[in-house]
């Protein structure tokens, strides 16, 4: 079984030393071919595979609710568990996570793009912001599902604006919420909400939400002093 903090897996997927395999990773040496030359891991797509327009990664984070939120404790707390490249990847990863619904209270799914960490003072997020959709219980598999495939797919059809898609498991609630990198374009914005009630097939009058990284930040909070629209 996972151990606290770390990303839940069913049951099978787990070896008897908690090991958990992600898809392959080719380390590459960079420029150069000193000695103290740094190395990074690149994830490609495997041979005959579907490559994804970008690579994103998943990420997992919970917390105790009573204990205070800082971005310090925040960063220490999330977790990055898998990078994807191809569309074979990203289900091989998918099919071995424990389905949002049947998470805990104060956890979250996070898939971002490589490269941008799902905190807000990131660069790529530092500008943005996200829209939320609060869920009854019960509807956080299905949601979080429908929202990554259109990610991933690119039918949101906004370029590179999409930055991340999270899922929040809360006590009495589930949260849905998408990241995007300039919370000023309200062009842009306008087209993710729409895209989001389409493919999330909302009824007309669902309440959608709104807030800027900035106000976060002011706040230290992620779903408090929101700005509503219909």
């Amino acid at each position: 079984m996972s151990q606290p903090g770390e990303p839940p897996l069913t049951d099978q997927e787990e070896d008897g030393h908690g090991n958990w395999n992600v898809p392959q990773k080719k380390e590459t040496s960079g420029s150069g071919t000193g000695e103290n030359t740094p190395k990074y891991k690149v994830v490609v797509p495997g041979k005959g595979e579907h490559p994804l327009q970008y690579n994103y990664t998943f990420w997992y984070s919970c917390r105790i609710p009573s204990r205070p939120a800082s971005s310090q404790n925040y960063e220490q707390n999330i977790k990055q568990f898998g990078t994807v490249a191809s569309v074979e990847q990203f289900w091989w990863v998918y099919s071995h996570l424990v389905r949002p619904g049947d998470l805990s209270g104060y956890s979250d799914f996070h898939l971002f793009k490589e490269g941008i960490k799902p905190m807000w003072e990131d660069e790529a997020n530092k500008n943005g912001g996200k829209w939320i959709i609060r869920l009854r219980k019960g509807l956080a598999s299905r949601f979080w599902e429908n929202i990554i495939l259109a990610m991933l797919g690119e039918q949101f059809m906004v370029g590179e604006e999409i930055c991340g898609v999270v899922v929040s498991i809360r006590f009495q609630e589930d949260i849905l919420s998408i990241w995007n990198k300039t919370a000023s374009d309200q062009v842009t914005n306008a087209r993710i909400r729409d895209t989001l009630r389409r493919v999330l097939n909302l009824p007309p009058n669902t309440i959608m939400e709104y807030k800027t990284h900035t106000d976060s930040l002011k706040d230290n909070s992620s779903f408090r002093n929101t700005k509503i629209t219909l």
